[in-house]
Order: structure tokens, then C-alpha cells, then sequence
């Protein structure tokens, strides 16, 4: 029976017919090996702990005729997949089925140095195009990896026109970072975006009652998206032409997913009785069903559309590539297992007992459970032929673009800022290295010209896929000149910083995908970072290397109010793997910070930065900057290691390291003590983070350089401690320990307030006044 429905489904002649049957085969498989995989690590490998090592085998099943499909039949080597975070077992499946994973790797899901939770660019040693596992950021990622790969492609070649697949489970779609991602005026451009959502209707606790597929299509559609549903398979089909078919097809139609799922649960009896339901529609249902054997009934039920390979490769090969797509492809969470429709299925794991049927009904063997098709046989030809389309060569790492350490400017003698730093730093690059300059891309969600982006922005232009005209371009008032060109070097995005670090992660990554290597700056006020940390932090561990700016910064942005101002992000840069965060004081700290940062980008051992600048003017000559090029040179290496004496006392009594926009009150302060008859010294401190590395360094525990700590806070000038910063105190709290000296910490512990810079410092204690009774409280 099964064959005639198959048949009368309309699948076309005996070439695919023969490929189709290939193709299923290899889905039982891929099912059995993913199965295996965690079965493996949760009942086989010794587990001494008792701890639960897990795997989702349900979740992994929901994806295997998705992912056969798309891997065996569809995808081109120019192509990039994101997987979604619980169907890593099945992409292992698919990469030792075509010879890019070793089979030692299959016995070492979740161990240390094994296959990874889930996917990893960085960890796993298979191919994985995208990291996932945090649940909304892999899913969008494509659309980020969309973006930069036309960038990269437009401007330099090389990253070809693959498509981008997201494969992301309905419960995604429960995130907000999918919803900002699709309204990104961005995106509806990007026809080579595929995603396709696994609709099972289940989460981790319950059957979902009502998952509201037809609004959430009705939602994508109004962003301008191609909506797919493949809601039933070929086999369902046919019987909804046959007389009675209308009537199944409504039943089933209006049927909540509970009951539905209940259905999967029972025997072909218990279905004969129950499907039918009641009502004026139940005997032509029974009728219907009556002829099926109980295979072809219990096969139909779950024929769903995201398990008929037939529907699948059709809506792979109907994607309209002008605009992005999405696939609604039902499924059943735990589909061919025993647990298949349970509402707990999520965490559950298969007996021995369950595994040995599991075997005997796939056609494996539980003792062996690795074995390949064997040669010469039509699944090995499939996965043969799907290896060979699917090779990518392999690319030497790219040689990333000079950055200079110096501009070799004079230091500036004026009033400034940092921020203002920013802009006049990437405009001297264009003159000075160009050749980095051209590899530079900033982005920014909607605040270019607020963070001293624009004569950055007139000088290189606004990035876009196709030029478009500035209609402001002849009038005599517009100072910020945006012109939207193929060629532009600044991507503007919508406000959503989670958009912004997702492409800023994507932009960083090319280096690695396409060879091509790029310098990314994104730029956000700092109060916001705290918003986008969970992508730009999962950026990082995917691979990405940029640099992240928040600007301005701290409660000096007095008269914002509370809401705008940053407290804890001098801390969060510190925490943060891969990355380096700098806090400058003055402009050409900056300088030297920033190209610090352009020069650890866009390689095997590179690393992200995370600047904090402010919008605070500050007396630039109180630097006081060396004109002696080697004692200059001394002092730039010394501000990119993470701190500098900026004053000496020839008896000092008291130290005082302070960070950023609070160095001149710190020098006022040390005025002050000093008329008071204490010497005092002052530490200008650029980078907590990487003085807190040396100091790990210097106790064994990293690898990082410890020199600064001798060079800055020498053992015979230890002396008490007072740090001061406009951020939370504990930044700097452990500098007392370089030296095991007492210290009192001052930082922003509170909310903000509005008003006058004097008042809002004097309301933190951060003002001059609050170090010096601080001072004399250490020292007296």
C-alpha cells in the first residue's frame, strides 16, 4: 500500500524514484548514527561522575529527513548552514557518512576535547559552518553571514553566491533577536537566506496546545519573506484526493497538536478508533482508512511534510533566490524512535532493550554501529557523489593588512575626547595605511554622526548592494553626506544592537570563511552593551574578531539622565573571553589603543577589543606625551600593555591609579595632597583587563606578558591605593594585590541622576574632593 500511495503521489520517472529511494535510505541511516552517537555517550562510554551527559536523541530525529535532504541532494559547496543547537548529532551523522569525520570522534559526544553540545566552528573537528547553541543568535546568524559575505564579494571577490540555510526549531521563533534580525531594512534583500523552521510543536516540558503557524507565516510574509509550508507529506496527499480526503484533511487540519500528538502514541487499532472522530465526518474517514494495512495507515499519519524527502527537495528547488525564504516544515519531535510524539521526549534516552529494536528495524547492528554503506552500493554512490559536490579546498590562513603601531602625529595640545579620537584615527589611516584603511568596515545601528562617525563616513561612503541617489547631495546645509554605493565602508543598520554585533560577529569571521580578511568597528553607546552581549560574546566564541565601541560612556554623560549611563561595563570587557578592552584617557591613547586592536584582527591567534570612549573634554596637554621618539615609543607601549605613570612624586605616599574620563580629577586631586604635604602618584590605567592578565601571568596561571606590573607599580614606590573610575569600583579593586597594598575604591554604585557633571561626580564620589578625603583616610 505504501507503494501506491507513493506512486499515485506523483514523485516523476524512475531516476528519481531511484535517487529518492537512496536518499531515504540514507536518512535511516544518518537516524541510526545520530541515535548512536548519543546512546554511545549517555549507556556505553564509563561515566565515573554520575553526572547526565544528554544529547536530545527526540530533537536530533525531528531534523534527519530535513537534513538528509539538504545535505545529499540540495546544498553546493558554496553554500553555509546554521544547525540548530540540538541536532549537532545529526550534522556528525552526516560529516562521517561523507568522509569529513573520523569515526574515533563518534564515541565522544560532550566528552572534553570531543564533539562538541553543540555546533562549533571552533571546537568541533568536523566542518560547521556556524556556531549555535544559544538559542535565537546561531539562528539569525546566516542572515549577518548573508551581509558580509556580499561585502566581501563586492569589494574584494572571493566568497562566491552560496546560499545561506538557518535550520532553527519552532521554539526559536519564541526569541526577539529572530524578530529584530527580519524588520532589518537589510534584510529583505538577501534572496540567497533559506531558513527552515523544524515544526515539531513541542518545547523542552510539553506538547505546545497552539503554536499559531499561520500568524508567524503571516509575520514573515509581511517582512517581505517567501513563505514554504510543507505540512504534509505525498502519502497524506494522495489520500486527501480520495473520497473521503477533504473530510481527513479538515479533521486533521483542525485538530490541536496535543491530541494529534496522543494519535502518534497509539496502535493501528486504537487509530482506526480514534482518528475518525466524531460527528457527520467520521464515516467517510473510516471508510477511507479502511483499505490502508496497518504499516501504510501508521506510515501516513506521520507522513508530515519535513519527513517526505520528495517535499522536501521540491521546496529546496523551489526557492525564489530574489528575497529571503522561509520553510515551515512539520515534523514530529523524536520521528522513527520509540519515544516519537511523547510530550517528554526532549531529555529521554533509548533502553538497550529500545536501542537493539532500533537496530533490528533499521537494518544495523548495535555491536557495530558504525559501519558504512557498503561499496558499490546506491547509498554509497549518494554519499560519494555528495562529498565530492560538497568539497571546499582547503586555504592557507590570509595574511592580514599591516596596521602601524603610531601615526607618528604630534600628540594633541588641546581640548578633546576620546570619541572624537575615534573619528580622526580612522581618517588618518586612509592617508597613512591605506592599504588597512581599505580593509576597515564600520557599523553602527542608527548612530553615526552621535559617535564621530561622520567625516568617516563622507570620506568612505555608506555601504549598499546597489547605488542609490543622495537627493541631499546639493543642499547647502547637509554637513554628513550619505552616499549609499557598492563601494561604501560604513554598514548602517536599524536600532537594534543585537543586529549590529551580530553582523559585527559575521564581518569578523570572514578572514576564516573566505580568506578575505576585514578590520570591523561597531560602534553602539555604551550603556547599550550590556543589551548586546550575549551575540557579540557568542560572535566571539564562533570566531569573530572585531572591535566593539561604546560610546559615550559612564554617568559623565551627566545630563542623559540614569538610563543612559553605563555602570558594569568596565567590568563586562574584563570578563569577557577572547577580547581585549581598553578604557583611554586621552586622544592619543586612543590612537595607540585602537591600532593595537586593527592589529589583532583577522588571524589564526587574533582576539576582539572592546574600547570605552567618552564624550568628556579634557585638557589634552596634561598627557604630557614624551618628545623624545624612544621615551614616546616607551610610553605607547606602555598605554597599549594596559597602564602608565602619568606622574611621578619624588617621596610618594599614596597612588593614585585612576581610568578614562576621571584622570583629571585624580591629577587635582594629587595637586591638592601634594600642597597638603603628601606626594602622591598618579597611574593613568588603559586596560584593567590586560593588567589583570599580567597579574595572573606573574602567579603562573596564564601566558600573557607580566612586564607592565614591574614598569607601572614597582615594588620600591608600593605605596597605599586609592582607584578611581566612572564605572563599578570593583574593576580596579584588584590592582591592590600587584603589591598586597591597602586600597579604597571609588566607582559608580548607583543609578545616575541628571545635571551638572560637578553634582552628578560629588553624587557618586568621584569627584576631586571625595579622592583626596579618600587619600588621607589611607595615609593618615
Amino acid at each position: 500500500m505504501i507503494a501506491e500511495l507513493r506512486s499515485a503521489g506523483g514523485n516523476g520517472g524512475p531516476a528519481q524514484a531511484e535517487e529518492l529511494a537512496a536518499l531515504e535510505s540514507v536518512e535511516q541511516r544518518v537516524l541510526w548514527l545520530s541515535t548512536a552517537i548519543i546512546d554511545h555517550a549517555n549507556r556505553v562510554r564509563p561515566n565515573p561522575s554520575g553526572l547526565k551527559v544528554g544529547g536530545h536523541q527526540a530533537s536530533s530525529a525531528s531534523m534527519t529527513s530535513i537534513m538528509t535532504a539538504l545535505w545529499f541532494h540540495a546544498l553546493t559547496a558554496e553554500d553555509r548552514v546554521s544547525v540548530k543547537p540540538h541536532a549537532s548529532p545529526v550534522l556528525h551523522a552526516i560529516n562521517y557518512l561523507l568522509g569529513e569525520l573520523d569515526e574515533s570522534y563518534l564515541t565522544t559526544l560532550r566528552a572534553f576535547g570531543g564533539l562538541q553540545s553543540y555546533p562549533s566552528r571552533s571546537k568541533d573537528p568536523d566542518p560547521v559552518d556556524y556556531s549555535t547553541g544559544s538559542v535565537g543568535i546561531g539562528a539569525t546568524a546566516p542572515l549577518w553571514g548573508a551581509l558580509a559575505r556580499r561585502y566581501v564579494e563586492g569589494r574584494f571577490g572571493g566568497a562566491g553566491r552560496g546560499r545561506q540555510y538557518s535550520l532553527l526549531g519552532d521554539a526559536e521563533l519564541d526569541e526577539g533577536a529572530i524578530w529584530e534580525a527580519i524588520q532589518d531594512p537589510m534584510v529583505p534583500g538577501l534572496g540567497e537566506v533559506v531558513w527552515v523552521v523544524d515544526l515539531n510543536r513541542q518545547s523542552l516540558d510539553r506538547v505546545i496546545p497552539g503554536i499559531a503557524a499561520d500568524k508567524l507565516q503571516g509575520m514573515f510574509a509581511a517582512a517581505g519573506w517567501q513563505v514554504i509550508s510543507l505540512k504534509y507529506g505525498h502519502l497524506l496527499q494522495e489520500l486527501f484526493t480520495r473520497p473521503g480526503g477533504e473530510a481527513l484533511r479538515a479533521r486533521i487540519d483542525a485538530m490541536g497538536n496535543p491530541e494529534y500528538q496522543r494519535l502518534l502514541r497509539c496502535s493501528a487499532d486504537e487509530l482506526r478508533e480514534r482518528l475518525p472522530g466524531t460527528g457527520s465526518t467520521a464515516a467517510p474517514i473510516a471508510d477511507l482508512i479502511a483499505p490502508l494495512d496497518d504499516f501504510s495507515l501508521l506510515a501516513a499519519l506521520r507522513n508530515l511534510g519535513g519527513h517526505d524527502i520528495g517535499a522536501l527537495t521540491d521546496a529546496f528547488a523551489g526557492v525564489d533566490d530574489t528575497r529571503p525564504t522561509v520553510i515551515f516544515a512539520y515534523t514530529v519531535k523524536g520521528y522513527g524512535l520509540p519515544t516519537e510524539g511523547h510530550p517528554q521526549n526532549h531529555s529521554s534516552l533509548l533502553t538497550a532493550d529500545q536501542m537493539s529494536a532500533l537496530a533490528d528495524r533499521l537494518g544495523t547492528d548495535l555491536d557495530h554501529p558504525w559501519t558504512r554503506f557498503g561499496e558499490g552500493s546506491a547509498e554509497a554512490a549518494l554519499c560519494a557523489a555528495a562529498a565530492q559536490r560538497l568539497h571546499r579546498p582547503e586555504q592557507a590562513p590570509p595574511k592580514p593588512p599591516a596596521v602601524p603601531a603610531d601615526l607618528a602625529r604630534p600628540a594633541p595640545t588641546g581640548i578633546g575626547n576620546t570619541q572624537q579620537a575615534l573619528g580622526r584615527v580612522l581618517l588618518d589611516l586612509t592617508r597613512r595605511a591605506p592599504e588597512a584603511a581599505a580593509r576597515i568596515v564600520t557599523v553602527s545601528p542608527d548612530v553615526s554622526s552621535t559617535t564621530n562617525l561622520g567625516g568617516w563616513l563622507n570620506k568612505v561612503g555608506v555601504w549598499s548592494p546597489t547605488e542609490r541617489p543622495n537627493w541631499f547631495a546639493d543642499d547647502a546645509e547637509t554637513i554628513l553626506h550619505w552616499r549609499e554605493r557598492p563601494t561604501g565602508q560604513h554598514v548602517e543598520l536599524g536600532i537594534a544592537e543585537t543586529n549590529l554585533v551580530g553582523l559585527l560577529g559575521e564581518l569578523g569571521a570572514t578572514w576564516s570563511r573566505w580568506g578575505q580578511p576585514l578590520l570591523p568597528i561597531g560602534v553602539v553607546y555604551d550603556p547599550f552593551v550590556n543589551r548586546a552581549l550575549e551575540p557579540w560574546s557568542f560572535g566571539i566564541y564562533a570566531g569573530g574578531q572585531s572591535i566593539l565601541v561604546g560610546t559615550p560612556s559612564g554617568v559623565t554623560l551627566a545630563p542623559e539622565g540614569g538610563a543612559h549611563q553605563s555602570i558594569t561595563t568596565p567590568s563586562l570587557g574584563i570578563e569577557q573571553p577572547g577580547c581585549v578592552t581598553y578604557e583611554p584617557a586621552f586622544a592619543i591613547d586612543t590612537e595607540w589603543c585602537l591600532l593595537a586592536a586593527l592589529g589583532n584582527l583577522a588571524s589564526p591567534g587574533g582576539r576582539s577589543a572592546y574600547l570605552r570612549l567618552s564624550t568628556r573634554p579634557i585638557d589634552q596637554s596634561t598627557a604630557a606625551v614624551p618628545s623624545d621618539p624612544a621615551a614616546r615609543e616607551r610610553r605607547r607601549r606602555h598605554v597599549t600593555a594596559g597602564a602608565y605613570r602619568l606622574r611621578q612624586h619624588e617621596k610618594p605616599v599614596v597612588t593614585l591609579a585612576a581610568m578614562g574620563a576621571l584622570v583629571p580629577e585624580a591629577l587635582a586631586a594629587a595637586d591638592r595632597l601634594a600642597a597638603l604635604g603628601h606626594g602622591a602618584d598618579v597611574v593613568c590605567v588603559t586596560s584593567p583587563d590586560l593588567l589583570f592578565r599580567a597579574l595572573q601571568a606573574r602567579r603562573g596561571l596564564s601566558d600573557d606578558p607580566a612586564w607592565i606590573l614591574d614598569q607601572v607599580f614597582p615594588l620600591d614606590r608600593a605605596t597605599p591605593l586609592v582607584t578611581v573610575l566612572d564605572g563599578h569600583p570593583h574593576t580596579l579593586a584588584f590592582l591592590s594585590t600587584i603589591q598586597n597594598v591597602p586600597v579604597s575604591t571609588l566607582g559608580v554604585t548607583r543609578f545616575g541622576q541628571s545635571g551638572a557633571i560637578e553634582d552628578v561626580y560629588r553624587y557618586h564620589r568621584i569627584d576631586t574632593d571625595s579622592i583626596v578625603t579618600t587619600a588621607l583616610d589611607l595615609i593618615d
